[in-house]
């Protein structure tokens, strides 16, 4: 028989204010999608406006404070202070807005145009195919989320777990890990087929799964589900014998495999040319003037803002009449209220992004200067986030999303800023270089070698000794693979 009680329990639990949510979201946005994201506030949010406060302006021109010894001191007095309210903050809004650094837009601003497609990207490919389901609301802003960490290959590399508590900081939304794998479910039946999946091999079996059944796809499913290792390592002679078949059966289940695509994310478009016309607007200009770097933040189309003067004076209205007011009224007030602190929020936000931007940004170019100065790949010295949350002072979480989907334009090309990070090693010599310099030398290696005896791993792993580099065989590969190139084998030429 079960019984109904009540229990007291006593929890600690981190929750973030609605300014700190306001600051996060919008440090994650890059220069083309916060500009969409102002246009939106102003639309949503009355006390909000663009443009200089010309009031603001005038009054500072005619020597403002002449006027406060004139007996207009009294109209700013704040009969709310005992509701926590600052009325003052609304009333003295800057001339300018400090969150508009130096624009990218002066006499130079035809050199910064960065030409751009129109074309749809791949993620807009496949939130476009949201819609096209049967999932409601809240569904789709959740696969809208997943959509979001789908790599350029189409994978997914996150499991539900990490994706349920990323969405739970990052917007206090609470979905179960069922939930999420459903959704992760319906996202993989998307076009192209394989996008979705977590790893190579499962992205080839939801591929099979996708054809219609015939033995050499059945034989090509079971080979991939039970001897994916031996398929990988290309010991066919282990899969014949393991699962008995004939040369020509694994013929044919190779034969479908081959048509399967390990990257479903480079072909979801067409031609070549098409697939990589996606736009690219860059965060940040860095410009060599004389041996010194000037940093400019782009923030050409995001307009200045103000709080409404109207929604002022209506408080301000509201402070002189504060003992005869009506139920109404105080409806009215609270509103008012509201649309202020989100107003003013807003703003302090832009400002607080702007902010660790540029300093952000300010460290990554005194760490990197050699680069910034020559353009080559050897001059970048090792850096991870930790480097730079240590030189800025902020968590390496706010790091990591500064640099996510951020773009510098350089005398170079545009960049992005995860380019500028790479783990360090230590030479023969004793000092600390990047592993695109090694990952840039085994390029080179490998390009450099006899086609027709191709260098194995334990080969590059004595030429790069000679070369100063002590690195193990295990190393070799794990660069060698994340280069693309394939093992000696597979480069062999006859």
């Amino acid at each position: 028989m079960q019984t109904l009680s009540l229990t007291q329990e006593q929890r600690l639990q981190q929750k973030l204010s609605p300014s700190q949510i306001q600051v996060v979201r919008l440090l994650e946005l890059p220069s083309c999608e916060l500009s969409a994201r102002v246009n939106e506030e102003l639309q949503e949010n009355p006390a909000l406006e663009e443009g200089v406060d010309m009031l603001d302006k005038s009054l500072s021109d005619s020597n403002a404070s002449d006027l406060v010894e004139d007996g207009m001191e009294d109209d700013f007095q704040n009969p709310l202070q005992n509701e926590d309210f600052d009325y003052d903050q609304y009333i003295q809004d800057d001339e300018t807005p400090e969150y508009r650094y130096q624009q990218a837009g002066s006499d130079d601003e035809e050199t910064r145009d960065i030409p751009f497609s129109a074309g749809m990207s791949f993620g807009e490919y496949l939130k476009s195919q949201i819609y096209l389901t049967k999932m409601d609301k809240p569904q789709r802003h959740i696969a809208k989320f997943v959509v979001g960490n789908i790599d350029e290959d189409g994978y997914l590399r996150r499991t539900a777990e990490e994706l349920c508590d990323d969405l739970y900081f990052r917007e206090g939304l609470t979905v179960t890990d069922e939930q999420m794998r459903d959704i992760i479910a319906q996202i993989r039946q998307f076009d192209p087929a394989g996008v979705g999946a977590c790893d190579l091999k499962e992205c080839l079996l939801i591929q099979l799964r996708q054809k219609t059944e015939t033995p050499s796809i059945q034989l090509a499913k079971t080979m991939l589900e039970r001897y994916f290792d031996d398929f990988s390592k290309r010991r066919f002679d282990h899969i014949m014998d393991k699962m008995d078949l004939t040369s020509d059966e694994l013929k044919d289940a190779m034969a479908e495999v081959t048509k399967l695509n390990p990257k479903p994310g480079s072909a979801w478009q067409g031609t070549v040319y098409d697939r990589h016309q996606t736009t690219v607007i860059p965060d940040f200009y860095v410009e060599n003037q004389d041996g010194k770097l000037i940093l400019t933040l782009n923030t050409g189309d995001i307009p200045s803002l103000h709080v409404s003067r109207e929604y002022k004076e209506m408080l301000e209205d509201y402070a002189a009449t504060e003992k005869n007011h009506t139920r109404e009224q105080k409806e009215a007030v609270r509103f008012v209220k509201q649309k202020l602190d989100a107003a003013q929020w807003f703003i302090d936000a832009i400002k607080q992004r702007n902010e660790t931007l540029r300093r952000t940004m300010e460290a990554i170019m005194k760490t990197q200067y050699d680069w910034f100065m020559e353009g080559d790949e050897t001059y970048l010295k090792p850096l991870v986030l930790q480097d730079i949350a240590d030189k800025t002072g902020y968590d390496p979480s706010t790091i990591s999303r500064v640099t996510n989907s951020k773009y510098v334009q350089t005398e170079f090309g545009v960049f992005p800023l995860k380019f500028f990070f790479s783990e360090k090693m230590v030479n023969a010599e004793g000092e600390e270089v990047s592993t695109r310099e090694i990952k840039k030398i085994l390029s080179e290696c490998v390009a450099a070698e006899d086609k027709q005896n191709p260098l194995t791993d334990d080969a590059l792993v004595e030429l790069l000794k000679d070369k100063g580099y002590t690195i193990a065989r295990r190393t070799i590969a794990k660069y060698r693979e994340q280069l693309g190139i394939p093992v000696a084998r597979m480069r062999r030429q006859v």
